[in-house]
Formats: C-alpha cells, structure tokens, sequence
C-alpha cells in the first residue's frame, strides 16, 4: 500500500505483486535496482515498502526462481539479506561480480540498474 493506505494503480494487490515480479526478472546479472526505482517504474513511486512486501512473498511461493537478491535499498544496503539467511545475498551478488563499499554496500555508482 501507498503512504495512503490504498494499492497502487490497481486494486488488485496480486496484479501489483505480478508487475514487480515481471520488472525484477529483467534485472541483469550483475546489476541490482532498488525497491523504489522498481516502484517509480510500475508508476507508484510511494510504495517501495509494498514491492519490499511482494518480494518477501516470492521466497515461499512459485516465484522463488526470481533474482530477488539483485533488489537493495537506496544506500546499497542488503536489507534483505534476512530473508535469505546469514551471508547467502551477498554470496550470491558477489558471484555476479558485484562489488561492495567499505561499509558493506554495493558499489551503486558501478551496478546500478534502472528499470
């Protein structure tokens, strides 16, 4: 939901979540976007928190396939590394060749992808 309290561009919660996982299946190997560019594409730029919500889904559910560990907030930052469990997220990006700050974040200026 919007800082308002309602779903974004639809009132379909699930139609919403299948927008976020269509824009987080193109995002390339050795990349990662943010939850709020993915939400300005979808046209909600209020509802990071929302895609945040749809990506926690897809880890138990048919969309576990997806590259959700390419998703990072706006500083670089794993926030959702606890899903994922201990150090698997940053495993995973580092295999892709993503390369981290001195503080633990990914090199945006390097990685950044825009849907």
């Amino acid at each position: 939901m919007t800082k308002t309290g309602k779903l974004p561009e639809s009132n379909d919660e699930g139609d919403f979540f299948e927008r976020v996982y269509d824009v987080v299946a193109r995002i390339p190997e050795g990349r990662v976007t943010t939850y709020g560019a993915i939400a300005r594409h979808l046209g909600t730029g209020g509802s990071a928190r929302l895609v945040g919500w749809a990506l926690n889904k897809t880890l138990a559910g048919d969309k576990s396939m997806l590259p959700c560990h390419r998703v990072v907030n706006r500083k670089g930052e794993l926030t959702g590394s606890t899903w994922f469990g201990g150090d698997i997220m940053e495993q995973m990006l580092r295999s892709e060749g993503i390369t981290f700050d001195e503080l633990g974040r990914v090199d945006m200026s390097a990685h950044y992808w825009e849907p």
